[in-house]
């Protein structure tokens, strides 16, 4: 089940394309991504799938297909809200950066001069200071968590407060600062704790007057909104166990570890949060930060030493094949998995939300681009059939069976001509096959050197409709998606 919506990526492919051509018609592009993800959805047994697609200031397309809450049958929007996890991470640095810009702090403030309380013991007498900058880093030699098993099922009984502050006492780093790169939500849930001490403010209360607020994110917040829960904001759901389930998840709320991954939000809040990056971008004038600490923030400011990851303030930095630098985060949490990623010098960007866990956000996102990129390089082209026009090709669009060999097959038009599609498909870009028509009904695969290959022709019943095809000598049948 889907919904639709046309409304005006980890990427290692360049879609530069977009901000060059800014008539050309991504519609196929879109209409295949919509086909692809409602396959990928139902395969995978996804309960729901939301996505958008940014390019500056604009939204190109959203999109939502499947359940927000399978139990009630509630179909997921555009709109609907995610616990995004570990993305909440971001909203934490903008806010620290925020401090920083206001003169309150420093990023080589040691994290002990700023919070009297700390008190985890440093196992390295050599180790140099743990700063702000090595806890946004995730390069502080901290632990991955506070001595609590709020990760555990089935209640996920994140701390208050207090009991971080109780147990931190009874914890060790595991490295020397600034030597290993170790994923700390602890160190992020500290950084909160230093907003509320250097504001004077109460965390949720800054978060909000001084971020959200002001950006107008008005679908995201600190927590997760449990009055909504299973109608606006959608059910998560656990990874598949052997019967082929994903169970409900309890609902939770990450209490004191919200400012590592306690927020809730949609992918078109986290749109216009991407939009507010590109236009900060080419300012001079502040919004919520001044254009330079953004710019600083998506520098590398941390590799390493294996060179397989490099961090900024906050922010994942990539380098992707196409040589662009690539900015973000992810985030899973009992039931969700989330993405954000955008790049600065395109200005495209992607998110993704996911209500259930072990699936793969980036894989989607790349998938997305890579469509994209194909549709940047493709364009309309008349057919070469005498009183045969583009429109004509509709007749050939849909579902197709050919089984027991494949699950089902999709064909669709493409600037000309045909594309088909295997479903489901990890690589749907790079598995679409191209045909060029020859005659009525008639078609030939186009070769990668261009030459054309075997020959494809479609069938029509009595009444005209197209309802088979015909290929190396056997049939594929048309169904409905239904029938898939």
């Amino acid at each position: 089940m889907k919904r639709y919506y046309a409304i005006a990526i980890l990427v290692f492919m360049s879609i530069t394309g977009l901000s060059q051509s800014p008539r050309m018609d991504y519609s196929e592009a879109f209409k295949l991504i919509e086909v692809w993800l409602d396959a990928q959805r139902d395969y995978e047994r996804l309960p729901a799938l939301t996505a958008a697609v940014v390019h500056d200031q604009e939204v190109l397309w959203a999109g939502a297909f499947g359940l927000a809450n399978a139990e009630d049958s509630v179909k997921a929007e555009p709109s609907t809200i995610f616990s995004i996890c570990s993305i909440s991470k971001l909203f934490t640095s903008v806010a620290i950066m925020k401090l920083y810009d206001e003169g309150k702090l420093r990023l080589d403030d040691e994290i002990g001069d700023l919070l009297p309380w700390y008190d985890l013991k440093q196992k390295y007498p050599e180790s140099g200071p743990i700063t702000v900058r090595s806890l946004l880093t995730h390069s502080s030699g901290l632990p991955r968590e506070a001595d609590i098993p709020y990760w555990t099922a089935p209640d996920f009984r994140f701390p208050s407060r207090d009991q971080v502050k109780a147990a931190l006492g009874n914890q060790e780093t595991l490295y020397p600062s600034s030597t290993i790169f170790q994923y700390s939500n602890l160190g992020m849930s500290l950084l909160g704790e230093v907003v509320e001490q250097v504001s004077g403010m109460p965390y949720d209360e800054y978060m909000e007057r001084n971020i959200l607020g002001p950006l107008g994110l008005n679908e995201t917040g600190t927590s997760l909104p449990e009055a909504c829960h299973g109608t606006r904001m959608a059910v998560g759901y656990s990874a598949v166990n052997r019967n082929l389930e994903r169970k409900e998840v309890n609902f939770f709320q990450a209490n004191a570890i919200k400012p590592a991954a306690g927020f809730s939000s949609t992918v078109l809040d986290l749109a216009k949060f991407a939009s507010w990056q590109f236009r900060l971008m080419d300012t001079t004038s502040e919004e919520v930060l001044k254009p330079s600490t953004l710019k600083y923030m998506h520098n590398v400011h941390w590799t390493d030493p294996d060179w397989n990851i490099t961090w900024g303030l906050g922010f994942v930095v990539t380098r992707g094949e196409d040589g662009n630098t690539w900015i973000g985060h992810g985030g899973e949490c009992p039931g969700y998995r989330t993405l954000l990623q955008l790049c600065p010098k395109t200005k495209l960007a992607i998110s993704i939300m996911i209500n259930a866990n072990n699936t793969n956000p980036d894989k989607y996102a790349g998938a997305i681009n890579a469509i994209l990129a194909g549709a940047v390089a493709t364009t309309p082209r008349d057919s070469g059939i005498p009183g045969k026009k583009n429109a004509d090709l509709q007749d050939y669009v849909g579902y197709y069976s050919d089984q027991p060999a494949t699950s089902e097959l999709y064909i669709s038009t493409w600037g000309g001509d045909l594309i088909l599609l295997t479903l489901p498909n990890d690589d749907p870009a790079g598995s679409m096959v191209l045909y060029r028509q020859v005659g009525k009904d008639t078609f030939r695969r186009v070769g990668n050197d261009g030459e054309l290959r075997e020959t494809l022709v479609f069938e029509r019943d009595t009444d005209g409709r197209v309802f088979r095809y015909k290929t190396f000598e056997n049939y594929v049948i048309r169904i409905s998606r239904k029938q898939a």
